[in-house]
């Protein structure tokens, strides 16, 4: 039986999480990302591996063939949607794909400038069903973009000021993502996710200590200064300047809202930060 859900960006840190949950469930999805031979040694024949690329429209067809539900992300090279993402998009709804379900980000009903909100009134227009997972801070920045900062310097370096974070972790976003895929029914959702717990980075930083055995200290910097040094660590200009405007964000309160919504939809306690640097310590041995 060919496949009816697919998964672009499969190999992305929500993305895997969200097949994984799939396969728990007993569903074979079809499983998308710019090098389907990657796909295939990740997951081997428990998926469909398929090319799929946003700026390649010859790789829209067989992706969306046959498909009546697909998770889909903004991925973080794409900073104009309506160019890069709606024709792949519309090819989708084109193609049949009845229900989409977006990665998206906490706040963005109040703002306007960031390119998720361009997608979401996109899939508002499309006339299909959509659910937004609206989402705080991943705990796996942490263990991604930070984390070699905690490695090597011990230290978090992040200008947040002592502003609350309210992280989920992306397994929890994956159970949520393959829920919407397989059992939501007609209709439209935006879910705003977060953990069960907010803290600010120096509760961040004590529980890294704790969990590794070693001090982690938090650092403020000025904004000016986190820029220079994510452009220091080679990020993109344009990802070490949103990175830094989330983080502005972040100062403001955006972030600290505890919302409930994971535990509704799990049936159960989202993991903790604890947890998942537990689970993950490995990450950060020197």
């Amino acid at each position: 039986m060919n496949p009816e859900i697919l998964v672009i960006g499969a190999l992305g840190t929500v993305g895997a999480e969200t097949v994984a949950a799939l396969l728990r469930r007993g569903v074979r999805p079809r499983a998308a990302g710019t090098d389907p031979s990657r796909v295939e040694k990740r997951f081997g024949d428990a998926v469909e591996p398929v090319r799929f690329d946003f700026g390649a429209s010859e790789t829209f067809e067989a992706a969306f063939a046959g498909i009546s539900s697909m998770f889909v992300l903004r991925p973080p090279h794409i900073s104009n949607p309506k160019r890069d993402m709606y024709p792949a998009l519309e090819a989708a709804r084109k193609a049949g794909v009845r229900r989409v379900v977006f990665l998206s980000l906490i706040g963005i009903e109040d703002n306007k400038l960031v390119p998720h909100r361009a997608v979401e009134d996109f899939l508002e227009r499309s006339g299909q069903e959509r659910v937004f997972l609206r989402c705080s801070f991943f705990m796996q920045n942490l263990g991604g973009v930070h984390r070699a900062e905690i490695r090597d310097r011990d230290e978090l370096f992040l200008p947040v000021g002592d502003a609350k974070t309210s992280f989920i972790d992306a397994r929890d976003l994956g159970e949520i993502a393959a829920k919407a895929l397989v059992e939501i029914g007609t209709g439209d959702a935006a879910w705003d996710l977060t953990g069960s717990e907010a803290l600010d980075y120096h509760e961040v930083a004590r529980v890294f200590s704790r969990e590794l055995g070693r001090e982690i200290r938090y650092r403020n910097p000025s904004p000016l200064a986190f820029f220079l040094r994510r452009l220091g660590a080679k990020e993109p200009f344009l990802f070490a300047l949103v990175t830094t405007w989330l983080y502005a964000n972040t100062k403001r309160g955006m972030a600290a809202r505890v919302t409930g919504e994971a535990e509704r939809l799990l049936g159960r306690e989202p993991f903790t930060l604890a947890e998942y640097v537990r689970d993950h310590r490995g990450l950060w041995d020197r």
